[in-house]
């Protein structure tokens, strides 16, 4: 499956455009403050790259269950709540056919 941030993939013709397809995934775990802030930033880039990653997985899916080869136009939202430690990461883009 290919994935691209711009609307067109170089090399490849798009036949078909199948629907909009979104991934989504909020952390299951809180990061806790500590008295390292080192150790609580670097907590808070490993939850947000797990997230990210299985919102993207989310994402394949559902192109996946469009018949979808390709995902263009791809954009990422992350949104935190500070005080609580959520992390929800949107991922959206266009699933299409390509040659």
């Amino acid at each position: 499956m290919i994935l691209t941030t711009t609307n067109t993939i170089e090399a490849h013709k798009i036949h078909d455009y199948l629907g909009v397809v979104t991934g989504v995934a909020v952390n299951r775990k809180q990061t806790g403050m500590t008295f390292s802030i080192k150790k609580y930033y670097d907590a808070l880039e490993t939850n947000l790259e797990e997230v990210k990653e299985l919102a993207f997985q989310n994402l394949r899916k559902n192109a996946i269950a469009l018949k979808a080869n390709a995902v263009v136009g791809i954009s990422v939202d992350v949104e935190t709540i500070a005080t609580s430690g959520i992390i929800m990461v949107s991922i959206t883009g266009t699933a299409v056919k390509v040659a």
